[in-house]
């Protein structure tokens, strides 16, 4: 993937200095247009429409020209993005997703969800708005086993497409820098104005009466009063829907040019031939009444080509008498009330293939990843060899299994031993299992889970909320998760730290065993020994694990490796003695 990326990166960039190269002999010759055709108009009059002419086709291609260097930059972009995240230097730009982050999410903070280097980060790839919002409820809510199958389906169909994905994120620019969805959905949504059935046939009717007055009055079959007539008609009917015209009119200005932004965002999928259900499904949701939205779309465009015509000086002599402006106004509310109720899904849908998209995008970067194997009984979570999705190439995996036999794995270990991050990899991958996505692991077979985890809560001072405070509120959020229709995980680091070991032992041990008796499955991680007797009371459906260090050459080292067991030995001391500590 490497070097199919800086293959097309290295043709982009030539693209855009032939682009360039024509764009200054374009100027040079519209330059030269200019000079010669007027030295030649003024010698021979009759040669200055072929100098306006050259003049003009020569503006058209040199607009051409510009537009197709900003495309190509635009891909230079997105290829020099790939290859920051394969080289692991992503974390430099990009939406990160901070602003989906919710202090009250029983996982997202904790598990790097949102944020800088965040799960969101890594994967994201979309560039609208209702894109990244789609990817953002998937990492916060999962799905059912047949959604997360049909997504799976349709995330391999997609990894192979590399070009849908470069157009998607090229065209996304323009509808995420000129799209204003809440608007055109109110304006698509809006209460119908009244132009009746009747209205519109009576308009079609006095133009049509204009007309063939007015043309028997010039041929002299009769005089003028059918011309007046007619005329006094229209104008009563003006009067009746002017009010009406001015706000179907006045308001179609801007949803017109969003349309006309998202029109080939639609159009770029619209052309490809799907076989996965989902994105079958997502292809219909786009067509209204058999149409496609982005031929719907060209409709409307053209409607307000054609009503805004009227606004020539030289057409409108005509156009005003024919009621130019009222029959197209009616024809554009029809097509909103007709089309308009749509958008919605039209934006819904393509964010969902942008989700797509960009699950398929990160599978393909990460060749290493497997979509998991999804348990119908359970509970179970069996990982073999899992490891952290966000690190590089030298993350540790371990093996990891908890199912109805085994639901507890208390882990003792010093810092920075890998206990956190082994609770991470683990919370990560099942988030990203019940997303449809890929997960980092040789194996995975995992049942329907919702992850509660209690890794990092901080204080509010805001709030006055204590971090010990903060703590517990969570855990009470986690218990009342246990028990449910979908098995919890829980993933608790440093039980109850925040307090002293008396009670941190005694509150430790409620917590989980209520978790326990509730049918939930999980890990807990700590550094007092104390409360290894956990596992020991809780035995057999729970087991003690730990992560080891030594120290080398005055440094400490880790294998990051899980081990059966509490661990037995502590470097705390050796280590502080280390950096200078008389201890």
């Amino acid at each position: 993937m490497t070097e199919q990326f800086r293959l097309r990166l290295a043709a982009r960039r030539e693209a855009v200095e032939r682009h360039e190269r024509q764009f200054r002999t374009l100027g040079y010759l519209r330059l030269l247009t200019v000079v010669a055709g007027a030295g030649l108009a003024w010698v021979q009059i009759w040669t200055l429409p072929l100098a306006v002419s050259a003049f003009l086709a020569l503006l058209i291609w040199h607009e051409r020209i510009a537009r197709s260097a900003a495309l190509e930059k635009r891909a230079i972009a997105f290829y020099q993005r790939g290859l920051a995240r394969l080289e692991g230097t992503w974390t430099t730009s990009g939406e990160t997703g901070a602003r989906f982050a919710s202090p009250q999410h029983p996982y997202s903070g904790d598990l790097d969800i949102f944020g800088p280097g965040s799960m969101f980060h890594r994967i994201n790839m979309a560039r609208t708005v209702a894109g990244e919002e789609v990817l953002a409820q998937w990492l916060q809510f999962p799905a059912s086993p047949e959604e997360v199958a049909r997504r799976q389906e349709a995330i391999r169909e997609l990894i192979p497409r590399l070009d849908l994905r470069e157009d998607l994120a090229l065209l996304g620019e323009d509808v995420r820098s000129g799209l204003h969805a809440p608007a055109l959905l109110r304006w698509g949504d809006a209460p119908a104005e009244a132009a009746t059935p009747a209205h519109r046939l009576l308009a079609a009717g006095m133009s049509l009466g204009l007309l063939v007055s007015f043309s028997g009055f010039m041929f002299q079959f009769w005089g003028k009063g059918p011309v007046l007539l007619f005329v006094l008609g229209e104008l009563g009917l003006f009067t009746i829907m002017r009010a009406r015209l001015a706000r179907i009119l006045g308001s179609v200005e801007m949803p017109a040019r969003d349309l006309g932004v998202l029109a080939g965002l639609i159009g770029r999928v619209e052309s490809e031939q799907f076989t996965s259900p989902l994105l079958r499904d997502l292809i219909a949701r786009i067509c209204t009444e058999g149409q496609p939205a982005s031929r719907q779309i060209a409709r409307l465009r053209r409607l307000i080509e054609f009503r805004d015509q009227a606004r020539n000086q030289m057409f409108a002599i005509a156009a005003e008498p024919l009621l130019w402006s009222m029959h197209f106004g009616f024809a554009i509310e029809r097509w909103r009330q007709v089309s308009g109720r749509h958008l919605g899904d039209w934006l819904a849908a393509m964010g969902e293939v942008e989700a797509l998209a960009s699950i398929a995008g990160y599978a393909a970067e990460r060749p290493d990843c497997i979509f998991p194997e999804l348990a119908s009984d359970g509970p179970v979570l069996d990982a073999e060899a899992i490891a952290h999705p966000l690190l590089g190439d030298e993350a540790v995996s371990n093996d990891v299994r908890l199912d109805a036999s085994l639901r507890l794995l208390l882990i003792s270990g010093s810092n920075m031993s890998g206990k956190s991050t082994l609770l991470r990899a683990v919370g990560l991958n099942t988030v990203l299992a019940w997303a449809g996505a890929p997960v980092r692991a040789r194996r995975l077979r995992v049942s329907a889970l919702t992850v509660g985890a209690s890794m990092r809560v901080q204080d509010n001072l805001m709030e006055g909320a204590s971090r010990f405070y903060a703590e517990i509120t969570r855990l009470r959020q986690i218990v009342d998760l246990a028990g449910k229709d979908r098995t919890l995980l829980f993933l608790l680091d440093e039980l109850l730290s925040g307090t002293n070991s008396h009670d941190r032992l005694q509150g430790s041990e409620a917590v989980v065993k209520t978790l326990v008796q509730r049918g939930a499955i999980g890990m807990v991680t700590t550094h007092d020994l104390a409360l290894a007797h956990i596992a020991e009371e809780l035995a057999p459906q729970a087991a003690n694990v730990h992560f080891e260090d030594h120290i080398e050459d005055g440094r400490i080292v880790f294998d990051y490796r899980m081990r059966p067991g509490v661990v037995r030995k502590s470097n705390a001391i050796e280590l502080m003695r280390s950096v200078g500590l008389e201890v």
